[in-house]
């Protein structure tokens, strides 16, 4: 999360991409990449078995299930710090594929971010996009739209609800106790 403050971006020499989703978004995603910044070489951290289609064959790719265990996962940040990214891309659709992979990786390589949807739609992880950024997490809470006023009101109930079902319990389990229920 190194440029998260600056608007600028660093020269493209090597780009990242988290796989964290589905794969159709990052078949979608390369001509997009390759014609804004040529042939830059591009990586892949990815759970799911060979290259998305259209990929070269020379793609260098970290599959998730290789680095098992922390000493194993800290090589590989180690490794990808090092290899000088420019840019990372991470897949943040609605499906909950690799959350914990991709947020680490963000904030371990020292990369330009970006982040792709489900609509194939991206943008940048830096302050200029703040407001973008805040309707994204409102929008992933549920706290946007119509669904918002049953999403605060859960939040606002939950404590009552807890609390209701602990005093059932512990009224139910002292009834049963000077009945004799239990022996």
């Amino acid at each position: 999360m190194r440029y998260f403050f600056r608007r600028g971006f660093p020269p493209v020499s090597r780009i990242l991409l988290v796989e964290s989703g589905s794969r159709h978004l990052l078949e979608n995603l390369l001509p997009v990449l390759r014609q804004a910044y040529g042939e830059v070489p591009i990586d892949l951290l990815t759970c799911y078995p060979g290259l998305p289609a259209g990929f070269p064959a020379e793609t260098v790719v970290y599959q998730v299930a290789d680095y098992r265990g922390r000493a194993a996962r800290r090589r590989l940040y180690r490794r990808l710090a090092a290899n000088g990214y420019s840019l990372l891309g991470i897949v943040c659709s609605a499906e909950p594929i690799m959350t914990w992979w991709k947020w680490a990786v963000a904030w371990r390589v020292p990369a330009k971010i970006f982040v792709l949807n489900e609509n194939g739609d991206y943008f940048w992880l830096d302050r200029g996009n703040w407001r973008t950024i805040r309707y994204f997490i409102l929008f992933r809470a549920g706290l946007t739209g119509a669904g918002a006023v049953r999403t605060l009101a859960r939040v606002l109930l939950f404590p009552l609800t807890l609390v209701y079902l602990l005093l059932y319990a512990t009224a139910v389990h002292l009834r049963r106790s000077l009945r004799g229920g239990y022996r």
